[in-house]
């Protein structure tokens, strides 16, 4: 069942509670922008990821939990977490 924009964002906030170690009612939406991505990975790519270059339209999510914003990727196919720590992470495929 492909993504909308409110399933990708509800997808991101659970993983952002669940990495931040926050309630979910405590992550707090900052931004959520239709974008266009470099690649089929969103600009996102995982540690040895190929990925085809094509332009790929979906939505920039950013999220505040506490102290820390994180910066989700995500189009009707997949979610992932952008530079998280140096790496990137495939959320939802």
């Amino acid at each position: 069942m492909p993504l909308t924009k409110d399933s990708a964002v509800e997808t991101a906030r659970k993983d952002c509670a669940k990495r931040c170690s926050v309630a979910e009612k405590d992550v707090e939406t900052v931004s959520v922008k239709d974008r266009d991505f470099p690649n089929s990975a969103l600009g996102s790519p995982t540690a040895g990821e190929m990925a085809a270059q094509m332009i790929s339209s979906g939505w920039e999510i950013k999220l505040r939990a506490g102290r820390k914003t994180l910066e989700y990727r995500a189009d009707k196919y997949q979610v992932r977490l952008h530079n998280f720590g140096g790496k990137n992470y495939v959320i939802y495929k």
